[in-house]
């Protein structure tokens, strides 16, 4: 399998970065191009080859100011990045597809209609790849895609490489040292950050899944507000995410309640016409770049604690059942401005990339289930339950229990429930909840063949019996 590394710059001097940002904010033109151009769903099935030969034919490329091998690499790279957004939006219109038609046969129709690019013919496919694939827009333009063959790698007498890559004019190379004593290989991705220029590259690692083996159990996890995880066996992991986005969204509060303040004041003084002091305001106070490394900071240390816990799990689990996290199921409950903010900074997506990632990596098998209601019925009775913050009331026995951990529960049992697939509609499984509560109440044998019906329906029967 193939895993990125990350290679950075070290004290390179501002008239090599300054030419490197030339090229890059060109690069970006020709990538903001291919987007404007192709970007578009009925542009399915474009080539970069079409893209590069027209444009050679009609004189664009001659426009771009860039070597031929630099403007044909982005091109490349933005009509993958094209397809992957078309492919994305592809599976949401599966989604529908599957509720729309209950006949297995009209189904693998349209599915195999929208794979090979005939779903212009299809009104519905038409209309939903319209709603879900929107033209996208490009505003990169700092980044430099490297064949290869184009660049070259040395060692210095300290041990650590340099590379050069080609510049704005042919025989021009520009000499990157960077600080590790690993040479770069295969096709570069160079982004330029804050003076630093960040060398991204892929390797091969077949015995990376061998370096640390999975567990042996299986295991239903649930994604938390305060953690990052919560296991079916009610272990916490990552319970520091919590701290960490609190404290990051309330110094955000503040500092940017100041950062308001300092632009009323550049503002104002634009408007009486001192031109000077909201210049000096907007270059001295106002600047981005410490917030865009305190930024990356917070983001390395989400990234280390996600990727921690769901180790942790898989440390004792070689089947990891997780909620699909790429739904969303808004709640309906009024919350303040303070919690929504740092709701907002809930990193489902790390998480979900995290639980991807690492299961592969380390061999373990990765279910992702329904996740409508499972943090709703309480394990115990198998019924809704009364919420109150991060406690789940049971109002048949009585029991109390903790919100996450009941998910988790919930979780793994619906691995495998015949009736909630992936993509039953919400209110459908609300109903199939209600129907084999009410079955169990009145000593209806439960109609459907979950495990969850069949081992919850026998405890409640035996003590209506000793009753």
């Amino acid at each position: 399998m193939k895993v990125t590394r990350i290679a950075y710059s070290h004290r390179l001097n501002t008239g090599k970065y300054a030419q490197l940002a030339e090229q890059a904010r060109r690069l970006g033109r020709v990538r903001a191009m291919v987007w404007a151009r192709y970007g578009s769903p009925v542009r399915d099935g474009i080539r970069d080859r079409t893209i590069r030969d027209q444009w050679m034919a009609d004189g664009t490329a001659d426009t771009f100011g860039v070597l031929a091998n630099a403007w044909k690499e982005t091109v490349r790279d933005a009509v993958a990045d094209i397809t992957a957004h078309r492919e994305a939006g592809k599976v949401k219109v599966r989604k529908t597809v599957h509720r729309r038609y209950k006949d297995e046969t009209q189904r693998k129709k349209a599915y195999t209609d929208l794979k090979c690019g005939r779903w212009r013919d299809d009104a519905f496919l038409a209309r939903k790849m319209r709603q879900y694939v929107q033209h996208g827009v490009s505003r990169t333009a700092n980044q430099i895609v490297v064949r290869s063959d184009q660049y070259n790698t040395w060692t210095m007498a300290d041990g650590n490489v340099w590379i050069d890559i080609p510049g704005l004019k042919r025989g021009q190379k520009i000499a990157i040292p960077l600080n590790t004593t690993v040479a770069p290989t295969g096709t570069l991705r160079l982004i330029l950050r804050s003076g630093r220029v960040e060398v991204h590259y892929a390797i091969d690692a077949p015995d990376l899944r061998e370096m640390r083996p999975c567990g042996t159990g299986k295991s239903g996890v649930d994604k938390g507000y305060t953690e990052v995880l919560t296991d079916s066996d009610g272990n916490h992991h990552g319970e520091e995410l919590g701290v960490l986005l609190r404290v990051e969204s309330d110094y955000l509060k503040t500092k940017n309640a100041r950062r308001a303040k300092i632009r009323s004041i550049a503002e104002k003084s634009r408007a009486q016409g001192d031109q000077a002091k909201a210049d000096r305001i907007e270059r001295n106070n106002l600047g981005t770049v410490k917030r865009r490394r305190r930024r990356s900071r917070f983001e390395s240390r989400v990234r280390t604690v996600t990727f921690t816990a769901v180790h942790a799990v898989i440390d004792k689990a070689n089947h990891v059942v997780a909620e699909d996290l790429t739904r969303s199921f808004p709640s309906r409950r009024k919350l303040d401005k303070n919690t929504n903010r740092r709701l907002a900074a809930w990193t489902k997506g790390v998480t979900a990339e995290a639980l991807a990632s690492v299961s592969e990596r380390r061999g373990s098998a990765l279910t992702l289930v329904n996740a409508a209601y499972t943090s709703q019925v309480v394990p115990c009775c198998r019924i809704l339950g009364k919420r109150a913050g991060d406690r789940l009331h049971c109002t048949r026995c009585g029991d109390v229990w903790q919100a996450d951990h009941a998910g988790a529960i919930n979780i793994l049992e619906r691995d495998g429930d015949p009736d909630i697939s992936l993509y039953t509609p919400h209110t459908r499984v609300k109903q199939l909840i209600q129907e084999r509560a009410d079955r169990r109440r009145t000593r209806l044998p439960v109609q459907d063949s979950s495990p969850t019906g069949r081992r919850a329906n026998y405890p409640i029967r035996v003590a209506m019996l000793k009753e």
